[in-house]
């Protein structure tokens, strides 16, 4: 197995898992792999150095990882951590709250004046009709619509 550390046009940097140099070739010319974070399909290889284990004894145990879902503790110590929190913290946005499709300006608009109980949503609307609702005084975010959101990567 081959771990690459891999670059987008747009500087964004991540991991690939491929069986091996070929396999990664192949892949990349046949345009199955892209940026997690913004989907460009312009990627480079990045230099990276391998993972070697040197412990002294094999009774030793195995330095503590944490967990995958646990942001960094200082999101501003490289690009990828950045990365990686923005990440986190939308896909726990998005995991806690209700879609509600192209119905979300009049949810949105309800709850703001009572009609229906208050919880989080997300949805879609114009960009018109976002600027109305903030003109209302209804609190919405745009949130970008990133493909890392919509699977879990593997």
């Amino acid at each position: 197995m081959k771990v690459l550390d891999l670059q987008c046009g747009h500087q964004h940097g991540f991991e690939g898992w491929f069986a091996s140099e070929d396999d990664f070739a192949s892949q990349l010319q046949r345009g199955l792999v892209s940026c997690p974070l913004c989907g460009d399909a312009r990627i480079e290889k990045k230099l990276s150095a391998p993972r070697l284990n040197l412990r002294t004894s094999r009774h030793e145990p195995a330095p503590e990882v944490p967990a995958a879902e646990s942001p960094p503790a200082d999101p501003r110590t490289s690009p990828q951590a950045m990365q990686a929190h923005l990440l986190a913290t939308l896909r726990r946005l998005v995991a806690e709250s209700e879609d509600v499709g192209e119905r979300f300006a009049d949810q949105a608009r309800a709850m703001h004046h009572g009609d229906v109980e208050r919880r989080n949503i997300r949805g879609r609307t114009t960009p018109r009709e976002a600027i109305e609702l903030l003109e209302e005084g209804v609190d919405v975010l745009p949130l970008p619509a990133l493909p890392a959101l919509k699977e879990t990567l593997q």
